[in-house]
């Protein structure tokens, strides 16, 4: 069972839409970006900070943001994670100077998804003097961020979340501490185009290191993201305010070649980015980030792992399926269990070069089992070979959950060859 060619239809012509958005929200960017280009402001390493992935869109996150880092854009794109996860990040810079985070989100139905963030900045040792240019010694500066956040789904395509952020500073023998809040929304105007609101530092944190008061600056951002050829592509873009500063916009674009290999190029401002991801065995994932500066190229490296949660789940009864065989077709037997109820799910079977092959879906949950030929829908036997297959579901909010690669193999020359056994009388 397949959609009506109606709902491609409106699929299509929503795509056609959400692009036209991203030019609107590229366009009114780029024009309030020659506003100021000013620089230099509290808590500005956070403020700029990225994730890998992140990096590889240009920084456009905000209408996406569905992992624990992404607290830091909009901490409503935590309804969006459909497992336990865990994030480790470190980042490189100049003169030894280096970002570190650590992060951890837990998924919620009834109860509010909730997550952990620490980020932590360490410089390399700098050289103090006096008036004169007299050696003091040397210091170093350390900065540590703490995000605690919260989300939920107020309607089926809405969610809502804050974050209370906890700053501490020190430089040589001066320290400081201050907190802010951040609020986020994220709206699933359709299947494929999610808009992401949010405003950072609101309050706060104020930090006095001295007789100096430090205002981290209100940062406002809008963006939006669009999935494209079925899931296998994405765009993003976004643009932020940052205070009384400067006005930017960021945009990129993603590609999955494989299952296990995507692709990203963007732009953060008027800079080139890129990277990529790698899906690991055991749920593992490794993303890598590199964006270019004043001070050179920086490198950012995360890996992440995902455990329990939300699931979806398919087996094949027969491993192998051999049409000249007793074992000419094989059940998959499908299970779910999502956030909000199912809205529609798919069966894709694919090839080695990742060609779906087969697909099966429909509106609601998933049946209990299907049976599979190993045939097109054109009923073309397929050539023998090992398929990838794994079930997708959408829920009502609109959170897609995947579940694992599995494989099945088509094999035309299997046989099945009974000999007779002869019994000696006696």
């Amino acid at each position: 069972m397949s959609f009506p060619e109606e709902d491609l239809m409106n699929r299509d012509n929503r795509h056609v839409h959400a692009i036209l958005l991203l030019l609107v929200i590229l366009l009114g960017g780029l024009a309030a970006q020659a506003e100021d280009q000013n620089g230099g402001w509290a808590g500005d390493w956070l403020v700029n900070y990225q994730s890998a992935r992140a990096v590889g869109l240009g920084g456009s996150f905000t209408g996406l943001a569905n992992e624990p880092l992404g607290m830091n854009w909009n901490p409503a794109g935590m309804t969006q994670l459909s497992r336990n996860e865990v994030f480790l990040e470190t980042s490189r810079y100049f003169e030894g100077t280096s970002i570190n985070a650590i992060s951890f989100a837990v998924p919620g139905t009834k109860y509010p998804t909730l997550g952990l963030s620490i980020l932590a900045l360490r410089s390399d040792e700098f050289d103090k003097t006096n008036d004169v240019n007299d050696s003091l010694g040397t210091f170093r500066e350390g900065e540590t961020a703490y995000l605690l956040s919260a989300s939920h789904n107020v309607h089926a395509r809405v969610a809502l979340g804050a974050n209370m952020r906890i700053v501490h500073q020190s430089i040589d023998e001066f320290s400081a501490s201050g907190i802010g809040l951040d609020l986020g929304v994220l709206i699933h105007a359709s299947e494929t185009v999610r808009v992401g609101l949010s405003a950072a530092n609101l309050g706060g944190p104020n930090l006095e290191l001295r007789d100096t008061k430090e205002t981290y600056p209100t940062l406002l951002r809008g963006g939006v993201s669009v999935d494209l050829m079925e899931g296998r592509g994405l765009l993003t873009a976004d643009v932020e305010r940052i205070g009384d500063f400067r006005t930017r916009v960021h945009g990129g674009g993603e590609y999955w070649i494989t299952r296990k290999i995507a692709l990203r190029a963007g732009f953060d401002g008027s800079r080139p980015v890129g990277g990529f991801t790698v899906n690991l065995p055991e749920d593992l994932r490794l993303d890598y980030g590199a964006g270019n500066n004043e001070l050179g190229i920086i490198h950012r490296f995360s890996v992440s792992w995902r455990f329990g949660g939300f699931f979806a789940k398919s087996q094949a009864s027969n491993e192998v399926i051999s049409p000249l065989g007793s074992k000419s077709a094989t059940r998959f037997d499908l299970a779910a269990r999502t956030r909000h109820d199912i809205e529609s799910w798919r069966l894709e079977i694919s090839d080695k070069s990742g060609q779906i092959v087969r697909k099966f879906g429909g509106r609601g949950a998933p049946p209990a089992h299907l049976m599979w030929d190993g045939k097109t829908a054109t009923g073309i036997p397929l050539p023998d070979g090992s398929y990838e297959y794994r079930l997708c579901v959408r829920d009502l909010g609109g959170l897609e959950t995947a579940g694992a690669p599995q494989t099945i193999g088509i094999d035309t020359q299997a046989r099945e060859i009974s000999v007779p056994v002869q019994v000696s009388g006696k």
